[in-house]
């Protein structure tokens, strides 16, 4: 089978070659895999910036595909069924624990960028009939982060969502808080991608490089009240606007460090506001398959960015390093 090795944390050391085809084992299923999308983790692993990794390793935390054959003792599936694999492999549902960060797609073990992978069954979810493969790659990562913060920061009609840029979970953000009834404000950099995302339903854009003081503007555009939900993806850089932009009782989701990693904040304004700062890691199959079910339900379609040929992947990782995306990159492994 084709896949994609990483053998250094660069870029170009990302290699397509043939290996074996897998097999499946107890509890484990075969599948076909037809798409991947990259993630930041993605990109953090192949420059170096997550940590060592086991190399060689085959990369992609997210992809979607078809079930080709089960190992021994799998019931419930069958070859045929379309399904995206969680990224976290061994958190089926609950709280996560530590011992679930042993089972990394595409960090701790092989991930989606081949075109055949062995998944644990409990990882499963089946995709909506009305999804692409392509569409259905965005959904482990992106959808479940984004479905995790609607619900833990319970928006619902009249609450006020703050979203830092256009990536792809921002992007779902974006659809599940309107399907919510939320009022929904963007930030970006660039007058272009505000106007693409104001297209797919955001209320209000903000060009931070215009308007640098962009979380006083969010408090003047939200009448003194601030966001209930602001969405951080980008760290150290923004923490202290998103703690000044968010509203009292507000929850900062905290999902990024492009950014920076390293925090100093102001302990005050948290405690005036009795602010919900909430880490996430991505999530467990449970909240996947209820990120799916939104999606399903809404009827909500994944926006895609740009898609690249398997033999693309090196362009596809540089294209996503550019941060000139609005949505989600995918690899499609059948060109």
């Amino acid at each position: 089978m084709k896949a994609i090795q990483l053998t250094a944390p660069t870029i170009d050391a990302l290699t397509l070659i043939d290996l074996p085809c897998p097999q499946p084992g107890a509890g484990e299923v075969l599948i076909r895999q037809h798409a991947v999308s990259l993630n930041y983790l993605d990109l953090a692993l192949a420059t170096g910036q997550f940590g060592a990794i086991s190399q060689p390793l085959i990369p992609g935390a997210d992809s979607a595909g078809e079930i080709v054959e089960l190992g021994a003792g799998v019931s419930g599936w069958k070859p045929g069924e379309r399904v995206v694999p969680g990224m976290m492999s061994s958190w089926h549902a609950g709280e996560i624990r530590a011992e679930h960060h042993h089972a990394l797609r595409g960090v701790t073990h092989n991930g989606g960028m081949a075109e055949y992978a062995v998944v644990s069954a409990a990882s499963l979810v089946r995709i909506p009939e009305f999804l692409s493969w392509q569409q259905a790659a965005t959904l482990p990562i992106a959808a479940t982060t984004a479905w995790n913060a609607i619900v833990r920061a319970n928006i619902q009609p009249g609450s006020i969502v703050l979203l830092l840029g256009t990536g792809g979970v921002s992007l779902f953000a974006l659809q599940y808080a309107k399907a919510a009834g939320a009022r929904v404000i963007i930030l970006s950099s660039s007058n272009e991608k505000l106007a693409k995302v104001k297209a797919l339903g955001a209320d209000e854009g903000i060009n931070y490089r215009e308007d640098p003081e962009w979380d006083e503007r969010v408090w003047q555009l939200t009448d003194g009240r601030g966001a209930d939900l602001v969405l951080e993806s980008v760290g150290a850089s923004t923490f202290a606007k998103s703690i000044n932009a968010a509203a009292y009782n507000g929850t900062i989701f905290v999902i990024g460090f492009v950014g920076g990693s390293e925090l100093k904040l102001p302990v005050l304004p948290i405690m005036q506001k009795m602010l919900n700062i909430i880490g996430n890691n991505t999530g467990s199959t449970a909240n996947l398959r209820a990120a799916v079910r939104a999606i399903e339900t809404c009827r909500i379609q994944p926006d895609i960015d740009r898609v690249f040929a398997f033999d693309e992947t090196q362009e596809a990782y540089r294209y996503l390093q550019s941060a000139g995306h609005v949505g989600k990159v995918v690899i499609d492994l059948s060109e």
